[in-house]
């Protein structure tokens, strides 16, 4: 019989042009796509929560797709894992009702925007992390990260290139911490070394996270805003300037785009129950 499968996916999104497949280069959507098609034997279409960019890494991407396969869902992951590269893996798999779909089922997103803080950047970080050598105002820009909390028009923090009717969006909490206050979840690399080793670790750098959560997102929004708040942090603007930037939209008058890297998709919201239609398997 058809069932709908909801798959959850954590990558390092470093290799691949983005979550969307493309025809320039190996997406994410496109290899797992490939792999659900082999065990099928039939196209199988992915739908995910949102598209991630190019360099841009997840926790917690949510995908759900239409299969008739037999295999149960321990099979199904163990397959696709065993399929897959190892930049790619499916850390959970389910079945669900008809009606979920990944994207128009979510009801928000949470994201992570890493900065190391320090002269040299740990080798195993390089690709994960946005290394910013001087000393940043974290309380400064934590103050202004929370200016953004509420619903809001968006539109300082939007790609140019975009389709979106509105840019209006409600974020549910903005923060911004050093160290590891933000990554109890166990979601991160950057939990502080204990003894001798902490102290050697902060002779050369620490992590900054910036942590955003609400019901959408616009694209580029999230490096946009990283970008603005390191301008706080510099002490190039002030926290109350974001206010302005809510007031009266214009990306041109908003902080650089920061790169890719630092940015990590940490987990999708959905409502109390996805569970599988009565009769479904």
């Amino acid at each position: 019989m058809p069932r709908t499968i909801k798959l959850v996916l954590a990558y390092d999104g470093a290799a691949y042009v983005g979550w969307q497949r493309q025809s320039r280069g190996p997406s994410i959507q496109g290899l797992i796509e490939d792999a659900l098609s082999r065990i099928e034997g039939d196209r199988v279409s992915l739908d995910g929560a949102g598209r991630t960019d190019a360099g841009v890494h997840a926790f917690g991407q949510v995908a759900s797709a239409r299969v008739t396969t037999a295999h149960d869902v321990v099979a199904l992951k163990r397959a696709l894992n065993a399929m897959l590269p190892a930049d790619i893996r499916v850390v959970n798999l389910e079945d669900v009702a008809d009606s979920f779909h990944a994207r128009y089922s979510a009801t928000g997103k949470t994201y992570d925007y890493w900065i190391w803080q320090g002269d040299v950047l740990p080798p195993l970080l390089r690709g994960s992390c946005w290394q910013i050598a001087r000393v940043l105002d974290v309380e400064a820009m934590d103050a202004a990260a929370r200016c953004l909390e509420g619903r809001h028009d968006f539109g300082s923090f939007q790609s140019a290139r975009h389709d979106t009717k509105t840019s209006v969006r409600t974020i549910w909490s903005a923060r911004v911490a050093a160290g590891a206050p933000l990554m109890a979840r166990g979601t991160s690399p950057f939990a502080p070394p204990a003894g001798d080793a902490a102290g050697e670790a902060g002779g050369h750098g620490h992590p900054v996270v910036v942590r955003m959560e609400g019901d959408g997102f616009l694209r580029h929004m999230v490096r946009a805003v990283v970008g603005t708040l390191v301008e706080v942090g510099d002490h190039r603007r002030t926290a109350d300037s974001i206010r302005g930037l809510l007031e009266r939209p214009d990306r041109g008058e908003a902080g650089p785009t920061a790169p890719p890297r630092g940015l990590v998709l940490v987990g999708v919201h959905y409502g109390p129950s996805v569970a599988p239609d009565a009769g479904s398997r």
